[in-house]
């Protein structure tokens, strides 16, 4: 395996040909706006759906799951997206983490991977595309599992990512849409990744915050297979390109419940608002809220621009976030620390209501 590339932060030399310089945009911010997705969606033949079938796409879940015996379902996801950052090695790993955390979303555990690759082989060096694919697989061996094949096209934009493949047992696949009055939210990651790519890719991003959206994005949500187990664990996804908002709407929407967000409470990751107030803001932020801003009680005098953004900002390869009883929430809380997840903490509950994200207060951001 060839030698992991030094990380070149915005404030260091560029390389003679960036990756994100091919892109049009980076990351989970390629997702197409929720509101378009929903009318695409909207007009779509119903197919057929087997009682196999556990999960399709009728709340929008992180993943398929189709049940194949009483104690094994089969969880399969995919996802791939354009360079949010210039050195492949990384490029590979945050791309493989993202799609990986859709089966741990779903309560499973990964199984296999197949490789999804798309690269202008005419424009970009072989060495190169050799180096973001040895990234995902550094991540997917992290992960315990292989990649067993995949699919190779020659494209204008460098894309990569994987089709994850896991298992789950039936009684632990945990959807976006099982929520319940009186649960409290828990955020697995801290908030601000877009802001962070965003200022990369103006040059304005810190090389100790390069350091630190890395280790955020390569960081796989493996607590996501035991939450699944906790018979207090209602309801859970991941939070990537449709950020805090978007996702906790989903939940919203399939629950037919009200979250009540402390945004006081949010773990953000230190300087992302002060990215976002120098203008650090990807174009997918907008387009979310234009998306689902009708499902959000936002108070315009106590929330601005700055906070809006945070709140829309997509966040690729992103946390898990968890609804679950109040009496588990301290065991929820400490398996993500015990593995090392730091940033999490208890952002809000869940109360009875129409499909609404609505905040308690408003008041000075917790960052860190």
């Amino acid at each position: 395996m060839a030698k992991k590339t030094d990380p070149l932060p915005s404030d260091a030399a560029s390389a003679p040909l960036r990756l994100t310089s091919l892109s049009h945009g980076g990351g989970c911010g390629c997702k197409i706006a929720p509101g378009v997705l929903e009318k695409i969606l909207a007009k779509s033949v119903p197919s057929l759906v087997p009682p196999q079938l556990l999960v399709g796409i009728e709340s929008s879940d992180d993943a398929a799951v189709y049940q194949i015996n009483a104690d094994q379902a089969i969880v399969a996801t995919t996802d791939f997206f354009m360079p949010i950052v210039d050195d492949p090695y990384d490029f590979g790993r945050i791309a493989a983490t993202n799609a990986i955390s859709d089966v741990y979303a779903m309560g499973g555990k990964p199984l296999f991977a197949l490789a999804i690759v798309g690269m202008p082989v005419n424009t970009l060096p072989l060495d190169t595309i050799r180096l973001i694919l040895e990234g995902g697989e550094s991540v997917c061996a992290k992960a315990g599992i292989p990649i067993a094949g995949g699919h190779t096209i020659d494209s204008v934009e460098p894309i990569y990512g994987l089709v994850a493949i896991g298992l789950v047992h039936p009684g632990n696949v945990r959807r976006n849409s099982g929520a319940q009055a009186g649960d409290k939210l828990i955020l697995g990651k801290g908030l601000g990744v877009g802001l962070y790519s965003a200022a990369f890719k103006k040059g304005m991003l810190a090389a100790h915050d390069y350091a630190t959206m890395i280790a955020t994005t390569t960081q796989l949500n493996t607590p996501g297979a035991t939450l699944g187990c906790l018979a207090g664990v209602h309801a859970m996804t991941d939070v990537t390109g449709f950020g805090l908002l978007g996702h906790l709407v989903e939940i919203c929407k399939g629950s037919g419940v009200t979250a009540v967000l402390d945004f006081d409470a949010l773990p953000i990751l230190s300087n992302a608002l002060d990215y976002a107030a120098r203008g650090c803001v990807t174009g997918a932020s907008a387009r979310n809220w234009t998306g689902y801003g009708k499902h959000v009680v936002l108070d315009r005098k106590r929330f601005g621009d700055v906070e809006r953004a945070l709140l829309t900002d997509p966040q690729t390869s992103g946390g898990l976030l968890v609804s679950c009883a109040p009496e588990v929430a301290t065991e929820v809380l400490s398996i993500f620390l015990q593995q090392g997840f730091d940033h999490a903490a208890v952002i809000g509950e869940i109360t009875e209501g129409q499909a609404l994200v609505r905040f308690a207060r408003a008041s000075k951001s917790k960052t860190g």
